[in-house]
């Protein structure tokens, strides 16, 4: 989409025909002031495959994949259904049209960092202006006991009051990280824009952060079902309407116990390739629970114990005027 136009709309209009909610959650209306206009016919599931296979991969250059990421985090939602775009992408012929793409953007030498592991550099970012600056989370034995006594209650909560079945309309928390903590990122301006759920905030203060100590990288499904497996928590209740919707499936549900994993690692660190190969997908722990990776960045660092600091680096001031402007650095 993001190389040619013609393939933008013909995908717009046969997502649309496939989103599950069209005609509810998704209706499509035109403006006319003589009634209703003549349309051009409707590009086909055809013509969307065709527009894939004709396309030149090597046209991929380092700066529309990086937009292709950014949209795709963007406009990852762990909490709902997929929606017309997920469905078409989801298709076994499209998938096969994208696969030149796909081998272009996997071997090209700028995504070759999607499987690198943490950086000793890092960048916490607070999105607030420069004006109004706020300490890095500290202390974070305390964020993460916190954040257990927290989602212990809400299981208890949700056990007590919502429904068994998946499919009522219910909602919660959906993601699967600790909040409280020290969060990094490894790319700036990139990791700005790098944001599941994204309030499309328009000033960011950057903050170069070293850290050291034991890592958990999680570069594939793989690595982040082990922590799952090795220290679960139980959030079936608090997780079931949610997960159920993004992923479909229905059982048990745990994901880490952040506050036990502390006492082993140091920080955990989730790779570009481990986000696109796990996110949003019902992730098998064992016989009887799933997991997902859920509201976590690509590229993010956790820090689960004291191990970073604010090092001697100025902190960076960003800014644009939309979300879909182009982050530009200030100089005080």
């Amino acid at each position: 989409m993001e190389l040619d136009p013609p393939t933008r709309s013909a995908v717009f209009w046969v997502a649309h025909d496939l989103d599950p909610g069209k005609g509810t959650s998704r209706v499509f209306a035109t403006a006319s002031t003589d009634g209703f206009p003549d349309q051009p016919p409707r590009p086909s599931l055809t013509d969307v495959i065709t527009a894939l296979t004709s396309l030149d991969p090597k046209r991929a250059g380092a700066e529309i994949i990086d937009r292709a990421l950014a949209h795709a985090v963007d406009t990852s939602r762990p909490w709902q259904e997929p929606d017309g775009e997920d469905v078409l992408a989801s298709l076994p012929e499209v998938t096969a049209a994208l696969a030149p793409l796909a081998e272009h953007v996997m071997t090209a030498s700028s995504t070759q960092w999607w499987s690198h592991g943490r950086q000793v550099e890092q960048w916490a970012v607070d999105w607030r202006p420069a004006d109004d600056p706020a300490p890095l989370p500290r202390n974070p034995a305390q964020a993460l006991s916190a954040w257990a006594r927290g989602a212990h209650a809400e299981e208890v909560r949700a056990v007590n009051e919502r429904p068994l079945d998946p499919r009522a309309n219910w909602s919660g928390t959906w993601w699967s990280f600790p909040q409280g903590t020290l969060h990094t990122v490894g790319r700036v301006p990139l990791g700005l824009n790098l944001i599941e759920d994204s309030f499309g905030w328009e000033h960011a203060t950057v903050i170069p952060v070293r850290g050291a100590g034991r890592t958990h990288e999680v570069r594939t499904e793989d690595d982040w079902v082990s922590l799952c497996r090795e220290y679960p928590l139980d959030v079936t209740a608090s997780r079931r309407h949610d997960w159920f919707r993004c992923t479909g499936h229905d059982g048990a549900w745990v994901i880490p116990d952040w506050e036990r994993v502390a006492k082993r690692w140091d920080a955990v660190h989730l790779t570009v390739l481990g986000y696109l190969g796990g996110a949003n997908r019902a992730l098998r722990v064992d016989a009887m629970a799933s997991t997902v990776l859920a509201g976590w960045n690509p590229d993010t660092t956790i820090w689960l114990t004291d191990a970073a600091r604010e090092w001697e680096g100025p902190r960076q001031q960003w800014q644009r005027t939309t979300y879909r402007d182009t982050w530009t650095r200030t100089v005080p």
